[in-house]
């Protein structure tokens, strides 16, 4: 705790049916070498509460559990925020996995270059499964979208995501919480810069995100990232870089090589062959794993593919045919979700 007696960092966790997630969340919070936060738990309309293990880690965390209607994950993050006490607010998905060293390393890197928001990356830890390290692999890799995603070589200005993401209580008095919308974590940093705060990637405050365990389940989650794409950009129209067209791009490129080489010439796939080679040969590396090299081809397309179909969907629907919901509605989708 500080001089003030209250906690220097608050963590606020938005939860809906997530009790062995919560669980290990919790076990890695209670091994943190620096103690100075405490952890808002906001269960959002659970029918699988949460509450009893809360209170089994209340001696070893200063856990704050609430349990409150469905509304969505961030009307639950702006309740943990009013409630919060710290000065910083530290923002987790339930499916992550801390270091311990996380909030030592975090205390050193604003110590060293304070800052008003910030975030980390994540990276898969080695108790995962196989297919958990294969989209880690798929959303962090620089031939995926990690230079999208703040990746070691970033392609555009570092965005943080809700799963490891802070700010200052400063940021929250000026800019508000977060509404309740698709890429939340995205509107949320383009309304923090456009407010004239930097935004900054400490990359030592890493965490271990488990992400989406199944297959269908990444997928339907990259769509939706795609489709909110074109969200932002009607939300703030200079917002949509060339960069984020490249997983469309992709689509409409297989497509095409597939087409050319069944009608032209067999010849025209060894594109896509090679960047599948680079692909095994990069997840190879990095995993020291063949099998989860091989499912990383796998996980790369499913993430790409649609990510790009979401993109092109929405696109042609809200842009070009002017259809769809209007900016209110689109701010409000995921109420009561």
């Amino acid at each position: 705790m500080n001089n003030q007696g209250k906690p220097y960092f608050s963590v606020i966790v938005p939860v809906y049916n997530r009790r062995g997630e919560v669980r290990d969340l919790l076990e890695s919070l209670s091994k943190q070498t620096d103690r100075d936060f405490e952890v808002m738990l906001v269960e959002d309309g659970s029918t699988e509460r949460c509450d009893d293990i809360a209170q089994a880690y209340a001696d070893k965390v200063d856990v704050h559990y609430f349990w409150k209607e469905n509304d969505g994950r961030s009307i639950a993050r702006n309740y943990g925020i009013e409630r919060a006490k710290g000065d910083y607010f530290i923002f987790f998905d339930s499916d992550c996995v801390i270091p311990p060293q996380y909030f030592e390393a975090l205390k050193a890197s604003l110590k060293k270059q304070p800052v008003d928001c910030f975030g980390g990356p994540d990276a898969a830890s080695a108790d995962f499964n196989d297919t958990q390290k294969a989209i880690s692999f798929s959303m962090t890799a620089f031939l995926t979208t990690g230079g999208i995603r703040g990746g070691k070589v970033q392609l555009e200005k570092f965005v943080p995501r809700s799963f490891n993401m802070g700010y200052s209580r400063k940021v929250w008095e000026t800019v508000g919480g977060f509404r309740e919308m698709f890429s939340e974590d995205i509107d949320m940093s383009t309304r923090i810069r456009k407010a004239g705060f930097t935004i900054t990637l400490f990359r030592d405050a890493y965490v271990y995100h488990k992400r989406r365990n199944t297959l269908r389940s990444f997928s339907r989650q990259t769509y939706v990232f795609g489709m909110s794409r074109i969200t932002l950009k009607l939300l703030y129209p200079d917002s949509l870089k060339l960069v984020h067209t490249l997983p469309a791009v992709f689509v409409i490129g297989c497509a095409t090589l597939i087409l050319l080489a069944i009608f032209w010439r067999w010849w025209a796939i060894l594109p896509l062959a090679l960047y599948v080679a680079l692909l095994w040969i990069s997840a190879l590396a990095e995993t020291k794993s063949l099998k989860i090299a091989c499912l990383a081809i796998l996980t790369s397309f499913i993430q790409l593919g649609s990510y790009g179909c979401g993109f092109i969907k929405a696109f042609v629907w809200k842009i070009l045919l002017r259809h769809g919901r209007n900016i209110e509605e689109e701010i409000a989708i995921r109420k009561g979700k």
